[in-house]
């Protein structure tokens, strides 16, 4: 619909800015902002106006990590790009960038085509996608300039998986050295996932097949290992790196080294990490199965390393890696073989919220909730000024939160398709109340009005930070 909107009366929170406003909407993207009480904000006039007295008003969340519908452990995750786009706005998250998966043996093209098809006409919110590159070879790196040029700017490499998404050190530095030429950013998965696989099967030679021993044989020294890696060699390619779901101080410890020194590297992490540890893999009976992910939860005392990391910007992003499985069917798959758990953990609903709550704790301040939730991963994935903040031009992605409100995170009111919360029982002090998509309202004052099909897919220029 076209027409006009005006917010009246809230506190504007940007990554730069902190300002009593009201914000004309127009055609589904800001007109103008105008300090609250002023002639010029009494001069909006709107068909709908929003009254966001005491209340915050903030860009859409820009989750750049998820994986809707994706393929993993003969099973598939539980949230479709219906299901999670919507999950998604409910959590106050107005874009998503997701995984289209190259298989072995196939194009890029094919595996982009495939996840087009899934998502297209079917998303609640607006998103993206960034490629998996799990075989490199002369006809991938051409087809990376392509996507590139149609805008998909950003590729995944693994360093674990061996025998599904795995590249070794040859195929991870060929695919660098493309994108230092093409502008492209590397995501990397960074642990030794041949040393992974050594140390599953001793422990399950020993009978260790319960669920917290996922923990422990994928070690954080093997995380910090392949960072260093990674760093090292796109220091030779001369390409920027982004290093996804950061879950050890040892691996934060050597992307700060490398900030340090100048280079181009950058860290992202996840809700999981920062709330959740190894005291939940370790949940009695089978119930660590739900916390098992990888890079899987740490002991508690990293937690300190990644919020530390988070407000000197040594880490940048907050993305949940939202990657769903239902605890019955699906994770339990691997009772008696923790190494066949599905690995993934829902999220992509209880980001901003938590994150929220790391501001009410003390952790970081307004502006950085946004900046780690909304702005840097626009910008990094080349989607800024249109999302990721409030200006004029920029897309009406606009989320109205109360502050104050309290609420309990569980599964019994949660949208995600999956049968628990990884949060069950937690309490929150402040909640999303009204979701803007472009304008058009996707949560209206806690109930859902948005639609199927609503949601486009967006091109993305290249990572902004680069020079």
């Amino acid at each position: 619909m076209t027409g006009r909107t005006v917010i009246r009366g809230g506190l504007v929170v940007t990554a730069s800015d902190e300002i009593h406003a009201d914000v004309l909407i127009e055609n589904g993207r800001v007109a103008a902002l105008a300090a609250a009480g002023t002639e010029a904000a009494g001069a909006f006039t709107a068909d709908r106006t929003i009254d966001a007295t005491g209340k915050y008003v903030v860009p859409g969340g820009v989750d750049a990590h998820t994986h809707m519908e994706m393929p993993f452990g003969g099973t598939y995750a539980s949230d479709t790009f219906e299901t999670g786009t919507r999950a998604a706005a409910w959590g106050g998250t107005t874009t998503i960038v997701d995984f289209a998966v190259q298989s072995v043996g196939h194009s890029l093209r094919e595996g982009l085509d495939a996840w087009h098809a899934k998502a297209e006409g079917n998303c609640a919110i607006d998103y993206g996608f960034h490629m998996i590159v799990s075989d490199v070879n002369p006809e991938t790196l051409k087809e990376m300039d392509l996507l590139v040029e149609e805008g998909v700017t950003s590729f995944k490499q693994f360093m674990a998986y061996p025998g599904v998404f795995y590249s070794d050190d040859g195929q991870i530095l060929r695919a660098m050295q493309r994108a230092a030429d093409n502008g492209g950013l590397i995501m990397m998965h960074a642990e030794n996932g041949i040393a992974i696989d050594v140390l599953v099967e001793q422990a399950l030679a020993r009978g260790e097949t319960d669920p917290r021993y996922h923990g422990e044989v994928r070690k954080a020294l093997l995380e910090a290992e392949a960072t260093h890696r990674a760093i090292r060699l796109a220091q030779v390619a001369g390409a920027p790196l982004y290093v996804v779901h950061v879950s050890a101080q040892e691996a934060v410890a050597e992307l700060t080294r490398a900030r340090d020194a100048g280079l181009n590297v950058f860290g992202e992490t996840c809700p999981q990490y920062l709330f959740l540890s190894t005291d939940n893999l370790a949940e009695p009976g089978f119930e660590g199965a739900k916390y098992v992910c990888s890079t899987p939860l740490r002991p508690r005392e990293h937690q300190a390393a990644l919020w530390k990391g988070l407000r000197t910007n040594d880490l940048q992003v907050v993305s949940t890696d939202h990657c769903p499985f239902c605890f019955a069917g699906q994770k339990d798959l691997g009772r008696g073989d923790f190494s066949k758990i599905p690995n993934g953990m829902p999220g992509v609903e209880n980001r901003m919220d938590l994150l929220h709550q790391a501001v009410v704790d003390g952790h970081i301040s307004r502006r950085r909730w946004i900046e780690i939730a909304c702005a840097t991963p626009a910008r990094m994935f080349g989607l800024y000024p249109k999302k990721g903040t409030i200006v004029p031009g920029a897309d009406a992605d606009i989320v109205v939160y109360d502050p104050h409100a309290e609420q309990v995170v569980s599964a019994g009111t949660h949208h995600m398709n999956v049968d628990y919360s990884a949060y069950e029982g937690k309490h929150l002090t402040g909640r999303v109340e009204t979701v803007l998509s472009r304008g058009e309202p996707v949560v209206t004052e806690r109930e859902y009005t948005g639609h199927v099909g609503h949601g486009v897919y967006t091109p993305r220029s290249t990572c902004q930070y680069l020079t």
